[in-house]
């Protein structure tokens, strides 16, 4: 089922109406999971990153043994072309996607040169600035290179992010705080996440057990431009207790203000909302 509406999709070699079928029971993809993708947005008239997300579908697919068809520049403007169906101010996901189509004679490693290609575009509502969320522990951790391909933005890493956020939200909660195999602070369930304390911002060092985000990079760029310490390094669950402010960032909602972790309550503070203003004026200047 797809999340948003007025789905157009872009498969062997050009665009269709709708949520087009793409892969084949047989396909390498379907049954041994070799899936990778990515997502940007397009909103209010801009793609903030759109570059940097193809590039990294593209990177995403040769750590996963999988051979890219097209470059980022490729990617970029095959979304690009796909996009002037569209309202420039509609809010539209933007989904690159590769998957193996074959194995070799083992059938387990993916065939070089038989890969699958599609772009899907969906329009799907930014949410409210106001929007906010509540987190939690879970028992579920970030696993490192050696056990999983945490270097790709892999299909086969979210249904361990699934178990995460069911977990949550048994609890009661909208999210989950999660630790990487030594406990400490990885990032979320579904998105990267720095805490504020004493007008400093600091985020979980990128030790290799998450996805170190395209936003997460771009929210630390402007705020080191604004004149804000940020400090990347290790942080433990009780550091998030004693923080003044918590948010997300990701790709499809930017900023998303915490108000508790497990009791801990936090005000949606200025320095959260300084850093969505400053990301909304780079967006809309260089997006």
């Amino acid at each position: 089922m797809a999340t948003g509406r007025n789905i157009r999709t872009y498969f062997e070699g050009r665009w269709h109406d709708g949520d087009v079928a793409v892969m084949r029971a047989a396909d390498h993809g379907s049954w041994l999971g070799t899936t990778v993708f990515d997502g940007a947005r397009q909103f209010d008239g801009v793609t903030p990153d759109l570059d940097a997300h193809s590039a990294r579908v593209v990177r995403s697919a040769a750590a996963l043994m999988i051979e890219p068809t097209l470059t980022g520049e490729q990617i970029a403007e095959i979304a690009r072309q796909g996009l002037r169906a569209y309202n420039p101010e509609a809010a539209v996901y933007i989904r690159p996607m590769f998957w193996a189509l074959d194995g070799d004679e083992s059938g387990i490693v993916p065939r070089q040169g038989a890969t699958g290609f599609a772009l899907c575009l969906e329009e799907i509502p930014m949410a409210p600035e106001g929007a906010t969320t509540t987190l939690t522990t879970t028992r579920f951790r970030r696993p490192v290179l050696e056990d999983a391909v945490i270097n790709a933005k892999a299909g086969c890493l979210y249904p361990n992010n699934a178990r995460m956020l069911a977990e949550a939200r048994a609890k009661g909660y909208g999210n989950a705080l999660v630790a990487d195999a030594l406990g400490n602070v990885a990032e979320t369930a579904t998105a990267n996440v720095f805490m504020v304390r004493d007008g400093e911002v600091l985020t979980p060092i990128a030790n290799g057990t998450f996805l170190s985000g395209i936003t997460r990079a771009r929210h630390i760029a402007n705020l080191k431009a604004d004149g804000v310490t940020v400090r990347e390094c290790v942080l433990t669950f009780d550091d998030f207790r004693k923080a003044d402010e918590v948010f997300l960032s990701g790709n499809m909602s930017k900023v998303t203000p915490v108000l508790e972790f497990d009791g801990t309550k936090y005000q949606h503070g200025p320095m959260t909302k300084r850093i969505r203003a400053l990301y909304m004026d780079w967006a809309h200047t260089a997006g």
